[in-house]
């Protein structure tokens, strides 16, 4: 009996009538020992050795950290730094939110949980200046995705200890294509703003209150340059610098900005643990279908499909990011990125296609399935915020998935950017 098809159409058929993944991947896996003879034990000895890598430690933290930053007003800060940095021109408030994901991105390390930050406070703003719902929602959460490219990342940091890869060139690799797509996101708001008279209502930009607005968010501008600045300088490590992390967002929202009470600090520790809940189950249960993946010798039937297209990398990304987007509407990102990063990486690599920039691209696949229907989370999280259907701010997200696609391609055809201060800062691997 064919092993791989069984775990292949087990896992399908558990998805397809409702079960949740991490448990429709342990049932495929299940079958899969099952068949190949294998003691079950390898189940558990696959979790063990899931949880024992210690950078992932770092999730965790990052997401306490993006917690009490956010709660202790943080986030409020950024906003209106923003919106003295460009909320005069049309689009304003759009332009804003875009600009404070960028910034919030910085601390967060999250996708929802940036789209939840800032859209929380500037999609009600929009819909007062007569933005469309669907759009006031959808520019949160096409700009709250880059929350999972701009470090720290915790996407990165998935697909760095699947792949044993660096997670601070990792990191870096992710810092220019956030900020190029930010500001690509901000040129298709701009456009849409524009032709739909949203916006620009605020006062024309002057430095004064730009920089005033500085001055009093300098502990929140300061978060992501002791965060990163320590992890690059070799101050600290990723995993030492979510520590700092939370240790400065408790110290801000306690003492600085004061906006952190008990019942704030416990709600922050209360999400903090379900959103760690779900990684660590997820990632238990997928990382041993991840082992039975390379057990089956996938990754070398995979290598012998592509056998003919060897010649054209480009097509072959082409196609692995086509088949990423797609799964992604049904997978969520975490099981997407540890199940075919075993599958796709040794691919790729035999083509000579960096693993770094094979982290960004998936990453980067991974943020559109955070904006398509049915798994889409950010849509819900923004379509909860704005008050509107699933189905209306899919609509709205249409043009702020232009960028993505370009993102996408550039890293196919133009791929040497983005390894570019990863290499300058760490020198160039020779593979």
């Amino acid at each position: 009996m064919n092993g791989p098809l069984v775990m292949a159409a087990v896992f399908i058929f558990t998805m397809a009538i409702g079960v949740p993944i991490p448990f429709a991947a342990g049932i495929a896996t299940v079958a899969g020992v099952l068949i190949a003879d294998i003691p079950l034990t390898l189940m558990a000895q696959s979790a063990w050795t899931a949880f024992e890598p210690f950078p992932l430690v770092t999730i965790p933290l990052f997401v306490l950290a993006g917690q009490l930053m956010e709660q202790g007003g943080m986030s409020e800060k950024l906003v209106t730094i923003a919106q003295r940095l460009v909320g005069a021109y049309k689009g304003g408030l759009g332009l804003v939110t875009v600009v404070a994901c960028m910034f919030f991105a910085a601390l967060s390390g999250s996708g929802p949980a940036t789209t939840a930050a800032i859209g929380s406070i500037t999609i009600p703003a929009m819909k007062e200046e007569n933005y469309q719902p669907r759009f006031a929602g959808a520019i949160a959460a096409a700009a709250g995705a880059l929350g999972s490219m701009i470090p720290p990342s915790n996407l990165l940091i998935i697909y760095a200890l699947v792949s044993d890869e660096s997670i601070p060139r990792l990191f870096l690799a992710g810092i220019l294509p956030g900020l190029l797509l930010g500001l690509m996101l901000m040129v298709v708001t701009f456009i849409v703003a524009a032709r739909n008279n949203y916006g620009g209502t605020g006062e024309r930009f002057t430095w004064k209150p730009l920089l005033e607005a500085l001055w009093d968010g300098k502990w929140a501008v300061f978060a992501p340059v002791l965060i990163l600045g320590g992890i690059y300088t070799g101050v600290f490590t990723p995993s030492e610098a979510a520590g700092v992390a939370v240790f400065y967002g408790l110290f801000v929202g306690l003492f600085i900005y004061r906006g952190l009470t008990l019942e704030r600090v416990f709600a922050a520790f209360k999400f903090t643990a379900i959103v760690i809940g779900t990684v660590l189950f997820i990632l238990g249960s997928t990382k041993a279908f991840g082992q039975l993946v390379t057990l089956y010798d996938i990754p070398l039937s995979i290598l012998g499909l592509f056998e003919g297209f060897k010649e054209y990398p480009w097509l072959i990304l082409l196609m692995i990011g086509v088949f990423y987007i797609i799964v992604g509407m049904w997978l969520e990102s975490i099981p997407q990125i540890i199940i075919f990063t075993a599958v796709f990486l040794p691919l790729v690599t035999s083509l000579g296609v960096d693993p770094v920039l094979f982290g960004i691209f998936t990453v980067m696949t991974c943020e559109i399935g955070f904006l398509t229907p049915p798994i889409g989370v950010n849509l819900f999280v923004a379509a909860r915020i704005s008050n509107v259907s699933i189905e209306q701010i899919s609509v709205g997200v249409l043009p702020l998935l232009i960028p993505y696609v370009l993102m996408i391609l550039l890293l196919v055809f133009f791929s040497d950017w983005v390894t570019f201060l990863p290499d300058l800062v760490y020198g160039k691997r020779l593979f």
